[in-house]
């Protein structure tokens, strides 16, 4: 069995304290949710600025990204949806995580109109026609360069999330206008007891 010890603040030193693996709710405490941005924020429709150099700052934010994406949750998020105009996508289809910076799709082929929905647009859906193919260049997390080839879902939520980086909503590439459908988000009620 792994024990983790994590540190926490006191007055004049950080103390360790016990973590245990089972304790899903302290995990969280340690997660990095960055706030969403809805339509109507300017960086939604802002190309976002290419990425000079992968370092830390940058490997952070793609993993405050992935846990933000998880915690919505989402398959796919854009650096902008988090208001950071820079060229950086995480994407999570079939328990493989993809963090890509400056990701371009080079190669398309086919086509597929599939239903799509947007963490910026929470509760509307609508059909969109993308490529059934692609292929994307970028670097990873240590700025290697590499080639995604992705058809199906991760296909559409790539071209998706790279859309977003080029200030490109899925609203601007409906099929038609009659698709657009809005479906009112669950939101948790909590009781407050005076």
């Amino acid at each position: 069995m792994t024990v983790v010890f994590a540190f926490r603040p006191t007055r004049t030193r950080y103390t360790p304290f016990r973590i245990e693996p089972w304790d899903t709710t302290i995990w969280r405490l340690y997660l990095a949710i960055l706030p969403i941005k809805v339509v109507g924020h300017p960086a939604l429709r802002t190309k976002a600025k290419k990425v000079a150099k992968v370092d830390r700052h940058v490997q952070k934010l793609l993993d405050d990204m992935v846990d933000t994406m998880r915690e919505a949750p989402g398959v796919g998020l854009a650096a902008n949806q988090v208001g950071v105009l820079q060229r950086l996508i995480v994407v999570e289809v079939d328990q493989v995580v993809y963090q890509l910076v400056n990701p371009e799709i080079v190669q398309s082929d086919g086509e597929q109109v599939s239903e799509e929905g947007c963490l910026s647009l929470p509760g509307y859906s609508g059909a969109v026609a993308r490529a059934a193919k692609v292929v994307a260049h970028a670097r990873d997390r240590q700025g290697k360069l590499l080639k995604v080839a992705a058809e199906g879902l991760l296909a559409v939520v790539l071209q998706h999330e790279i859309d977003h980086l080029d200030g490109v909503l899925f609203v601007d590439r409906l099929v038609s206008l009659a698709s657009l459908r809005y479906q009112p988000v669950d939101v948790e009620v909590q009781e407050i007891k005076l």
